[in-house]
């Protein structure tokens, strides 16, 4: 029926697609179905990725999921052989983010280089840091 409007099972909002493919100034209409249809898209190939992910999680006989495992992902599998850039990115990124994430930290590891002890701050730094959960 011409006049009814349909509801789509889809878990990213079209609306926002929409929004997003018409930032672009080479793009004129667009239709209905298009931003269901790439939601849909972006659904499976999240599902793809995380159950690759999930695979060699399992694999590595951990119960969380990090970066290391999306990253090793990522380079074995050639479905994904675009995200290699953006891997490397991420791994770096969450590494330096880590490192100075936390006022408590930082601020605990100065007071112990004030107090000139001999002991040095804990190596295992990353620890801490939401992306890489797994001891290194």
């Amino acid at each position: 029926m011409p006049g009814q409007k349909r509801k789509y099972n889809v878990r990213f909002p079209p609306g926002r697609i929409k929004k997003i493919m018409q930032k672009d100034t080479e793009v004129g209409r667009i239709a209905t179905a298009v931003p269901v249809i790439i939601s849909k898209a972006l659904e499976m190939f999240l599902r793809s990725l995380l159950t690759m992910t999930c695979k060699i999680t399992q694999s590595r006989n951990s119960r969380v999921m990090s970066i290391n495992h999306m990253k090793q992902c990522i380079h074995s599998e050639k479905l994904f052989d675009f995200l290699n850039d953006l891997a490397d990115q991420a791994s770096t990124a969450s590494t330096s983010e880590c490192k100075t994430k936390g006022k408590w930290q930082s601020h605990r590891y100065n007071i112990i280089d004030q107090k000139a002890q001999p002991q040095a701050p804990p190596t295992n730094v990353d620890r801490h840091c939401r992306f890489n959960i797994e001891p290194p």
